[in-house]
């Protein structure tokens, strides 16, 4: 008998909460199939199985906190690794050089693990497929030998289109293997130095139970994510920019094509279009796409623009990323949009779906409010956010009198080691006026 074992999560995930477990004892399982939800820092992710056989004993339960490694039940009739294994996979065929050793030294003490096939000279097998557990994420630097990674022949064609070099890789996805995210983003970005935490150390809380009732809610894996990323974000120096502009046309414009879009299955909101409005600014003020390297005194303006729309889930915020929305258009936006959403809303983006943001984008104006200050989401240097807008009375100075206008709030924050108070300003009335006479849009964007 032998155990599944959890794989790796991904490039920063090493445990989650169990949502949900998908097999039960005496189910049959296949490589691929989907085991697990599991709740981590990020998201609910769906949990493939890396082996084939017949569930005999569940080792974990719906609450439980699991680790990477950690047995999650036990099966017979054999395993063989599904793709994301560091093995060679049918459908994703590995390259190897001709320097890269098929065999390995067996264990010293002459014992391989049992399912690991070995030879009669005394050396491990890797062609053959063994094992029960997904390897970690394979990094190789170039020049060195090459070891196997794991991508399908789609994206290592992708790659090879690119002008990447696949080996010096690190996969985003379940075991390690390398996204269509992953390639697209190598190359593009830079590592930034970590922010640095407060180091503060916050006090023992008082026994509030000595003074009433209380009850106690743990915080989700979502909300410990935020809390942490929030502290490292405060080490930003923040400046924020009010603004108002005149939405008249801008509504009038989402009103005349709201049923073309409907028809394509989806919701002209808003957002859809003000993603198209941010990216026209962020081309003319390429600061604002921007991250600073702290170890070269650079900053590292993006020529992509990848803009994170913050959504409200039950399981608390989460900020999805939609890729190169300078190559979409309005519609294109607006479906999109309305899919990443529900799926945020249901738990189930991937982490590729929330990395890689370059500009993020919330709008409050749904809820309602006035105005607000939104936090820089490390390491991008700004986020414009979007209040309620209201009718309100606007000086005509043409026919001198006051006429009620539907104003929009905009609330732009910034890292003001990189913009200045004046390019805030500037950046705010360049998106007022695409908002107040729409068909900009399609000449600056």
């Amino acid at each position: 008998m032998a155990e599944f074992k959890l794989p790796t999560l991904g490039e920063s995930a090493t445990s989650g909460v169990v949502a949900k477990v998908l097999v039960n004892p005496g189910d049959s399982v296949s490589a691929d199939q989907s085991i697990l939800e599991l709740e981590t820092d990020k998201a609910v992710l769906e949990v493939p199985s890396t082996v084939a056989g017949v569930v005999k004993e569940l080792l974990v339960k719906t609450g439980d906190t699991v680790s990477v490694d950690q047995p999650i039940f036990t099966y017979e009739d054999g395993a063989a690794p599904a793709n994301g294994s560091a093995a060679q996979s049918q459908t994703a065929p590995v390259e190897q050089t001709a320097s890269s050793a098929a065999k390995v030294p067996a264990p010293s003490n002459g014992t391989a693990p049992a399912a690991t096939p070995v030879k009669n000279d005394g050396m491990v097998d890797t062609a053959s497929p063994v094992g029960t557990q997904a390897p970690a994420p394979v990094v190789n630097t170039p020049g060195e030998v090459k070891e196997p990674v794991a991508a399908s022949p789609s994206i290592r064609r992708m790659a090879r289109e690119a002008g990447v070099d696949i080996y010096a890789v690190k996969g985003s996805g379940i075991g390690g293997r390398i996204t269509e995210n992953d390639i697209q983003n190598f190359g593009k970005s830079q590592e930034i130095a970590p922010a640095i935490s407060s180091g503060i150390q916050m006090p023992a809380l008082p026994d509030f139970s000595k003074l009433g009732e209380v009850n106690r809610v743990a915080m989700s894996g979502i909300r410990r994510a935020t809390s942490t990323q929030m502290e490292r974000a405060w080490t930003i120096p923040h400046v924020t920019q009010f603004d108002k502009c005149d939405s008249t046309n801008f509504d009038a414009f989402r009103k005349q094509y709201a049923a073309l879009v409907e028809k394509r299955g989806a919701k002209l909101t808003p957002t859809a279009i003000l993603l198209k409005i941010t990216v026209a600014a962020l081309k003319k003020f390429p600061n604002f796409n921007a991250s600073i390297d702290f170890a070269a005194s650079e900053v590292v303006q993006k020529r992509f623009y990848n803009v994170g729309v913050a959504v409200d889930t039950p399981r608390g915020l989460v900020v999805p990323v939609i890729k190169n929305v300078e190559s979409k258009g309005i519609i294109e936006l607006a479906v999109e949009l309305g899919e990443i959403a529900a799926t945020a809303r249901e738990g189930k983006l991937k982490p590729e779906q929330m990395s890689g943001g370059t500009f993020t984008l919330t709008n409050l104006g749904g809820i309602g409010g006035t105005g607000f200050t939104p936090i820089v989401n490390t390491p991008e240097v700004a986020i414009l956010g979007i209040a309620r807008g209201a009718i309100e009375p606007v000086w005509n100075k043409e026919t001198n009198q006051f006429e009620p206008k539907m104003m929009m709030p905009l609330c732009l924050s910034y890292d003001h080691r990189v913009i200045d108070g004046a390019d805030g300003a500037r950046f705010t009335r360049f998106i007022a006026g695409m908002i107040e006479e729409p068909a900009l849009i399609a000449l600056e964007s």
